[in-house]
């Protein structure tokens, strides 16, 4: 990790949009030339954060994520930056757009693709805890990959089915994508599920895999 002076870091942020931000500063930056900065403070004096920064936690796995043939973000590098009492990623976007930014929302063949690919990180061990439309990208290839992965886990095996419907509920806690789950549950679980006649509520989950 690369310490950034209070001066380096005003120089790279020079002319940045600020894309996210709360009451304690700014959160991602999107850089002058088409990279961005992601921001982390530590929030408490004794946290594991101290010891391993969210930061490098993203860039972990980003490397992960390549490694298992998921689509995401290419790092540049990781900041320390002391004068603002932060530790920073700066990396390469993943080309293409968000399915939450998509003119026409998602419909039949993307809820299946959608399925596809959720089934995927599933079968290959990851649990994302953002799993939600904002943070997966379909491509220009027409691919779907990841963003904003600095909170996730690889198990290194096929997740439960407990896991499973967790990261389905975790992801129908969010209202726009509840609705589509909800409007095109069909293809979305045709596209999740290898056994037919299968559907993507907690009841019925369990007995789909």
């Amino acid at each position: 990790m690369k310490k950034l002076s209070k001066e380096g870091y005003l120089t790279l942020r020079e002319g940045a949009k600020v894309i996210e931000a709360d009451a304690h500063g700014d959160k991602v930056l999107l850089l002058t030339d088409g990279t961005y900065l992601k921001l982390f403070r530590v929030k408490r004096l004794i946290t594991s954060a101290r010891f391993s920064p969210y930061s490098k936690r993203f860039a972990k796995n980003a490397k992960k994520l390549v490694k298992l043939g998921i689509l995401t973000v290419n790092v540049n590098q990781l900041y320390r930056i002391p004068s603002i009492r932060r530790t920073a990623v700066h990396y390469y976007p993943l080309t293409g757009t968000a399915l939450g930014k998509i003119p026409d929302g998602i419909d039949l063949v993307l809820a299946d693709k959608l399925g596809k690919f959720i089934r995927e990180l599933h079968d290959k061990g990851i649990y994302f805890r953002y799993l939600h439309s904002g943070n997966i990208v379909l491509t220009p290839e027409n691919k779907l990959g990841l963003i904003d992965i600095s909170d996730m886990k690889f198990y290194g095996k096929i997740l439960p089915a407990k896991l499973r419907i967790r990261n389905f509920m975790h992801m129908s806690g969010y209202a726009d994508d509840s609705a589509a789950i909800k409007k095109y549950y069909q293809s979305m679980a045709s596209g999740y599920f290898k056994k037919k006649n299968c559907n993507l509520t907690p009841e019925q989950m369990n007995d789909c895999f």
